[in-house]
């Protein structure tokens, strides 16, 4: 059984505890707190357990050329990228505003640290878990800084290599046990073929002490569906108010109808995963009652015979007998009894 922890209070994942739905608002709010607000309030009445934003401390995410670096893309705030990010960058004061505002009305607050000064923002803050963007999944002195703080840890794969990935696990494992791998490839919007979700597997036979879940970029609910129906215990998807919004991750998103729906589907996958064992279920009872096959004489067949193949075939009867899976066990056993043609055989029948 893969390990499973208390991602937040009172909400345990991995194992058969629900998958945990995380609708990532990032920095799909265009820089303002009123639809950030918004969006939360639009993950909660979806039924996600979990709104998510990303933190940055810009001067120490970027060097000093990057924020001066021209952007010039349709989807900029400024003629440079630094000021393309100040623009969608909420202050500490705004996160704590919009925490208070998701524990208001009953929804986990979460923000991915994008740098570990981030990180020591939002441990300051109290967020219940973190998330590492795949971006920082190699970023080895980060993960250890990040370990350190004793908090869950949800890391996103997207860019990196399986050797990778093993370093990140003998990284962090020693520190703190308590963590996930999510399955991500990092493209906006990402083609179906570049999904790979058989890496679900290879994480789960390679790592079987940890949950893994599913970070997908991709348009649409299915493919997250497919991820839930191959074990991933965390789903993250993107959410927009509207996809043709300024901005490179609204194309990515989901819109909140489609969030709704995803989560729907979600609880029915889960639902229908049921048991390893297979077995005649109670709800097949009825059916099997009605149109279940049992073994007949096809022939008049007088007592003391020895019954051959010949003999038997197999119909729907009244009553019930013999089952069709044991008909060969029959071959060979002498009757007790005559049976008339097209009468069922019963175990009583034979010696």
């Amino acid at each position: 059984m893969p390990l499973e922890f208390e991602l937040a209070p009172g909400r345990m994942i991995g194992g058969n505890h629900p998958c945990f739905i995380i609708a990532e608002i990032g920095q799909n709010h265009q820089g303002d707190l009123e639809i950030a607000k918004q969006m939360i309030k639009k993950c909660k009445e979806a039924g996600a357990d979990c709104a998510k934003f990303q933190k940055s401390e810009l001067d120490h995410k970027f060097n000093k050329a990057a924020l001066a670096r021209p952007y010039t893309s349709k989807h900029s705030w400024g003629p440079t990228y630094g000021e393309h990010k100040r623009h969608l960058e909420f202050s500490h004061e705004q996160y704590r505003e919009l925490k208070a505002y998701a524990e208001e009305i009953g929804i986990i607050f979460a923000a991915s640290g994008m740098d570990s000064a981030a990180v020591e923002f939002l441990h300051e803050l109290d967020v219940h878990f973190f998330k590492v963007g795949s971006g920082d999944t190699n970023n080895l002195p980060y993960l250890e800084t990040t370990a350190k703080k004793g908090r869950p840890m949800l890391i996103s794969s997207g860019m990196q290599t399986l050797e990778t990935m093993r370093k990140v696990y003998n990284t962090v494992k020693p520190i703190n046990p308590n963590f996930l791998f999510m399955q991500c490839t990092s493209a906006y919007p990402l083609n179906p073929e570049d999904v790979h979700l058989r890496c679900i597997q290879t994480y789960q036979k390679e790592f079987p002490d940890i949950p893994i879940g599913y970070s997908g970029h991709e348009s649409g609910i299915a493919i997250s569906l497919a991820a839930t129906a191959l074990g991933a215990k965390v789903i993250e998807r993107h959410v927009t108010l509207d996809k043709t919004w300024k901005g490179s991750d609204h194309a990515a998103s989901l819109d909140f109808e489609e969030l709704a729906e995803l989560i729907r589907r979600v609880r029915e996958v889960e639902a229908a995963m049921g048991s390893f064992v297979k077995d005649m279920r109670q709800c097949e009872i009825a059916c099997h009652d009605k149109l279940g096959k049992s073994v007949v004489a096809k022939q008049d067949i007088p007592a003391g015979t020895a019954l051959t193949m010949d003999m038997l075939t197999v119909k729907v009867a009244e009553p019930k007998g013999f089952p069709p899976e044991n008909i060969y066990q029959l071959v060979g056993k002498k009757l007790k009894r005559a049976l008339e043609y097209d009468e069922t055989v019963t175990g009583d029948d034979v010696e």
